[in-house]
Order: structure tokens, then C-alpha cells, then sequence
């Protein structure tokens, strides 16, 4: 009887094995890259899954920055639909160059500033003085550090640095909102990057 080399047979068997993958409805984790950094197109978040809406990257005129990835319950296109979207939230950054932690927390403040309603801005003060408080701690962001901003229903928004959550989460929903307008909001912290994120590049 003619027997297949051994390669063809775990050839043969792999594709089986996708096969029966696609047929049982399964899916297969894919990577989407980002200057280098790598970002799982799906993810699981406190038992809920989550999917990656769009990704892209920070410039400082021509300075690549950080790598940002926003991920949603489900897809959205608009700032809108993108904060009305229900359940966990996360906004993944990965830095590309080492930089002042506090200065950039100045710069997240400024940029709740600069897309925030003045009538919000008094119930957000207290959130925004924990949250530069907590990127003056860590002094200085190296390239390749991470960090992530999550809203969790039930626990509010959770910044962890390098794989370290930071304590006193805040409650408020519009406090994350506040954040995820950094990037998508009137007056984004790059265009481009609000355009990445909400998938339309």
C-alpha cells in the first residue's frame, strides 16, 4: 500500500483540522500590526468578548508616539455610536518612543479639556487630578511600555500600566467618556489616529 511521506500526512492533517474549524463555526485568533506592535483583532475582557473597531498611531508632527487600539462590544463607525455602545470597553496603548510620563498625562488632561463641554468639566476635575497624579508616579514611559484604559460596568474606569492596575478606579461613566474623547472627540488628539480608530483607514 503506497504511504504518503510523513510532512504530507501532517499537511493533510492540518488542513483537516482547519476545515473542520471553519465548519464548526470556529475562528482562528488573527494579529492586526501596528509600526511593529502587535494587537489580537478579538479579546476577552472580564468574561466579556470584545472586538478590535480600528488601530492606529500617534504622531507628534512626524514622531510616531504610541500605537493606540480601541475595543468595543461591537463595531462602530461614529464617536456616537462608539460611546453608546454597551458593556466593557478597553483602549490599548503601547508607546513607540520613551517619553515623560507626566508630560503626557498633562497632555490627556488638556486633551479632556479640548473636547469636553465646560459644564462637565467640574465633575471630572477629581478624576483627572487621580489620573495625573498616577502618570507623574511612573516618571517615565519607555518605548514598548503599555498601558490600558478600561470601562467595567459595575468597577468604572480601570488605567493598567505595564500590565499593573492602578488603584481607586473611577465610577462615572462620563469619566471614561471624557477619555475615549481624547482621541475621538471635535478636537482629537490626532486625526488621522480618531479616523484608525473609529475603522476607516
Amino acid at each position: 500500500m503506497f504511504a504518503l511521506p510523513l510532512p504530507a500526512v501532517f499537511s493533510r492533517l492540518a488542513a483537516l483540522v482547519f476545515l473542520s474549524a471553519v465548519l464548526c463555526g470556529g475562528t482562528f485568533a488573527a494579529q492586526v500590526d501596528v509600526a511593529g506592535v502587535k494587537l489580537e483583532d478579538q479579546m476577552d475582557l472580564r468574561g466579556a468578548p470584545l472586538v478590535l473597531n480600528g488601530a492606529g498611531i500617534r504622531y507628534k508632527t512626524i514622531i510616531k508616539v504610541y500605537t493606540a487600539g480601541l475595543y468595543l462590544g461591537k463595531k462602530a463607525s461614529t464617536t456616537e455610536e462608539a460611546l453608546a455602545v454597551p458593556g466593557p470597553k478597553r483602549v490599548a496603548i503601547t508607546m513607540l518612543r520613551d517619553i515623560d510620563a507626566n508630560e503626557l498625562g498633562k497632555l490627556f488632561v488638556k486633551g479632556v479639556e479640548d473636547n469636553s463641554p465646560k459644564s462637565e468639566m467640574v465633575n471630572l476635575i477629581p478624576g483627572l487630578l487621580r489620573m495625573g497624579q498616577m502618570f507623574a508616579d511612573q516618571k517615565q514611559l519607555k518605548a514598548g511600555d503599555t498601558f490600558t484604559i478600561d470601562w467595567l460596568p459595575g468597577t468604572g474606569t480601570l488605567i493598567t500600566v505595564r500590565g499593573v492596575p492602578q488603584p481607586d478606579p473611577v465610577k462615572e461613566v462620563a469619566f471614561f467618556n471624557a477619555l475615549m474623547r481624547i482621541w475621538l472627540g471635535p478636537n482629537p488628539a490626532d486625526w488621522k489616529l480618531k479616523d484608525a480608530l473609529l475603522g476607516k483607514q
